[in-house]
């Protein structure tokens, strides 16, 4: 066991040892204190709690309905805030940025950041006294042990294009199975709205989406988020893009394949150039759309990396703005 491990040991026995205490002294002071709860009908046992929940690296207790939680990725973040969870601590990026997206405004502005995402801080952590900690074994499985040792911690399995599961399984860890569903169904019911009236007005357009990469060029698959958002709505995707693969990367002598009757365009952090040199290509300005004008560039922030209901409603308005329909809100 290395010096931090040892150190982590020592302070969840402290923590573990002090809140026992605290327990017990609480019992004393109030023996009726549990049936004067079940008089108020605020008892946890109503609320389905304890509880013992499945998830993706086993089972975790929960004794009570979760008020302060941890989240370890972004995307994990902003499903706590659709579920209004007590977000204690999270991974507010993937980048270095070590910052929450402004769009989640007041809901995290009492949220500690513990990141970076590729190791969070443990003993910063310990320190928030979780009673729910949740991450994903893509991207944490070697702290699940470490972590389970701070609080009960639950594990999804991955992340991006299993938002939407993502967002019913925090909701069952959580205690709020009702508000996962009523989040996700409000939020097909307006992709659905949205896309039908962007049929009926530009007569069924193929959309193409284009993501700059300090690398390959991408061109979003059904398996992206992106792309589940605009299956959601019922759009259809030029032949290339229509598969059931994140994506499909391309040269600038495969430019033809990114046509569409619109081309949504995106850059995440390094794509910049790829992206000059493509808009300069001749190829580009033969494709039908960029003759049409019905090129739009779109934030990489929530189009391609939010991951999220949150962004998913970002991207709803921005489609409704640009194809001038009811955004349905």
């Amino acid at each position: 066991m290395n010096s931090r491990s040892r150190r982590l040991g020592t302070r969840v026995v402290t923590a573990l040892m002090a809140a026992a205490l605290a327990t017990g002294l609480a019992a004393c002071g109030d023996s009726n204190a549990d049936d004067e709860a079940n008089s108020a009908g605020g008892t946890d046992s109503a609320e389905g709690f304890p509880r013992t929940v499945k998830h993706h690296k086993g089972e975790a207790k929960l004794e009570s309905k979760p008020q302060k939680i941890v989240a370890l990725d972004p995307s994990l973040v902003e499903a706590v805030v659709a579920l209004d969870g007590e977000l204690a601590g999270g991974v507010g990026s993937y980048g270095d940025k070590r910052e929450f997206p402004p769009y989640l405004g007041d809901s995290v502005s009492k949220t500690e950041e513990v990141g970076p995402l590729e190791s969070p801080d443990l003993e910063a952590i310990l320190a928030l006294e979780p009673d729910l900690i949740v991450s994903a074994s893509i991207r944490h499985e070697d702290l699940y042990d470490e972590l389970s040792e701070i609080a009960p911690t639950v594990f999804v399995e991955t992340t991006g294009p299993t938002w939407k599961d993502n967002i019913t399984a925090l909701g069952e860890a959580m205690g709020a199975e009702q508000q996962a569903e009523t989040v996700l169904g409000s939020y097909e019911k307006r992709a659905e709205t949205i896309g039908k009236a962007i049929n009926d007005k530009a007569k069924d357009p193929e959309v193409s989406v284009i993501r700059f990469m300090d690398g390959p060029t991408r061109l979003m698959g059904k398996a992206s988020f992106t792309g589940i958002i605009l299956d959601d709505m019922g759009l259809a995707r030029p032949k290339p893009q229509d598969v059931d693969e994140f994506a499909v990367e391309i040269g600038e002598e495969q430019i033809r394949q990114a046509d569409g009757d619109h081309i949504f365009v995106s850059a995440y952090e390094g794509g910049e150039q790829a992206q000059e040199r493509f808009l300069r290509n001749p190829l580009w300005r033969k494709l039908d759309a960029v003759k049409a004008g019905d090129v739009h560039e779109v934030n990489d922030a929530t189009w391609m990396t939010s991951v999220s209901v949150q962004g998913a409603d970002i991207m709803l308005d921005d489609m409704a703005k640009i194809f001038d329909v009811d955004p349905a809100r």
